[in-house]
This record gives C-alpha cells, structure tokens and sequence, in this order.
C-alpha cells in the first residue's frame, strides 16, 4: 500500500525548506504527497473561490522551483485549500487521508519557547495520529545521522522502531541520560566508584538488549552507536546536538505534549536539526 505524506504549506518563504524536505521524502519513500493550505472560512465566498486558484497556482510554482533546484522526480502530488482552524483542519485531513506522516515547517520565534505552546505546530504535536516532522534546515541531501533518545520506555522503544521502519539506510545513535544518586557526595570514595561503573555497564547492557530485541523484528540492521552520558536529560540532549547536530532528531512523547513540554518545547524553539515526534498514544 503506498504511502501518503501530509504537508501543511503556508506559503512563506520560512516554509520552503519544509516543502523541500516533504518532496524528497515523497521522492525517496516512493510515497503519494497531499499538500494544503488552510484559507480563513470567515472570508467572503467570491475572495475565497479567487484566493483558492491563486494558492494552488502559487504552491504548484512552488513544487516546481524546488523539483528543479534539488533535482528530484516528480511523485504522486496533490494541492489542495481547505477552510478552518489550521491546525484543526490538518488533523482532520491527516485522520480522513489516513497518512503516515505531517510534515509542517519549524516555530518561526527561535529561542523564545515559551511561545511554542499556542502555536499550531504545538498543537498539531498534540493530537496528531502519527509521527509529525517539523523541518527547520535545507533538504540538500537525505538524512544519514538520526540522533534517537531512549530511556527504555515503550515511548522510547516505540519512537526507535518508527525510526527503523522509516529511515533503514540511516545511522543511528541511541542517547541515553543517566543519573545515580550520591554522584556529588560519593563520587571519589572508590567503593561508590566500583558500584558506578558497574551501574553504567548494567545499563549499557540493558540498552543493547533493547536494541537487539528491535533489531531481531527487522530485516536490515542498521549502523548504530550506544551513547551513555550522565547528567539530566534535556541538559544531556541539548550538549549533544550543539557537540554534534545529527541530520534528525526523533523524539518520543508521551500522550499530550504538554506532559514533557519542559523537553520538546525548548527544543521547537531552537532546532539544531529537523525534529520528528511520534506519539505512543
């Protein structure tokens, strides 16, 4: 069955790099790409039937202006307008079209993540029915480093087999945050330090079962690196794409953002690279 990708266009020029990435993963994944473009239902209906044909016109040039400067064949694509709340309206869509991924373009206000909660980006994060891309850097090549989280949660566990299923080709590196009590106040008396660095090989140990557990449920193992790093997990997460910004960031929520926003928003409002989220339910 082929594939259908939802990207939500908003005609700005912030959101090209969205609608790049959204044609080349289409390209790639030999998938169907529905774009639309969500209209003001409170206009006149004469603005709006004029407004339609000049946004579908506007998004087919678009398409062809990226087609030919990133060199990609042209996949199955619809253009569509549709009327309503924005983010409403592409959840609606994404339900109806029973699509595998929504592809929107990144939080215009960087660095300002208190800003990211009202957004429609945050909301369509919020009830989405499956994975949400959020694109923020030029789509000049495919991914090849995707950076996964993991805290051995079925959320975690979840996330790390949509990115298997979806990304085969990719190397991937699996982040995990660790923290043992007593670090600060035990961290040289030497017994303390034996029963750490057993701790740390425990949960290495762990990871790479997990890991291998998911991989025996694949035909291709991919590349893969086991990163441990101590300390809290945004802190953690966020030195890690400063050190080293992979291609993507795929990260795990829990039910409602608003559980976790304390690590996705910041991390909306200052991408070092695009960011899909997959909610486990």
């Amino acid at each position: 069955m082929t594939q259908t990708l939802l990207f939500a266009c908003d005609l700005s020029a912030e959101n090209r790099a969205a609608f790049a990435r959204a044609l080349r993963l289409a390209s790639e994944q030999g998938a169907r790409l529905d774009v639309i473009h969500v209209l003001d239902p409170y206009l006149p209906h004469r603005v709006l039937r004029d407004l339609e044909e000049a946004v579908v016109a506007d998004m087919q040039a678009t398409l062809t202006d990226i087609r030919e400067d990133y060199a990609l064949p042209e996949p199955q694509v619809l253009l569509q307008t549709v009327t309503g709340s924005p983010y409403a309206e592409i959840i609606r869509e994404a339900h109806e079209r029973e699509v595998d991924m929504i592809v929107l373009g990144a939080h215009r206000k960087r660095g300002q993540p208190d800003l990211v909660a009202g957004t429609t980006l945050a909301r369509v994060l919020r009830s989405a029915p499956c994975p949400v891309l959020t694109v923020s850097h030029l789509a000049s090549q495919e991914w090849r480093d995707i950076l996964v989280p993991v805290d051995f949660s079925l959320t975690s566990r979840h996330t790390l087999r949509e990115t298997l299923k979806r990304f085969p080709e990719a190397r991937l590196t699996l982040l995990h945050a660790w923290d043992i009590p007593g670090e600060r106040e035990l961290g040289s008396d030497g017994d303390y330090a034996r029963w750490r660095d057993r701790e740390v090989a425990r949960l290495r140990t762990q990871l790479e079962r997990e890991t291998e557990q998911l991989m025996a449920e694949l035909d291709d193992v991919p590349e893969l690196e086991l990163v441990l790093e101590q300390g809290d997990p945004l802190e953690v997460l966020m030195t890690q794409l400063r050190r080293q910004p992979p291609d993507l960031l795929a990260l795990g929520s829990r039910g409602q953002l608003g559980r976790q926003s304390h690590i996705t928003e910041p991390l909306l409002a200052e991408p070092h690279c695009d960011i899909m989220l997959c909610r486990a339910w």
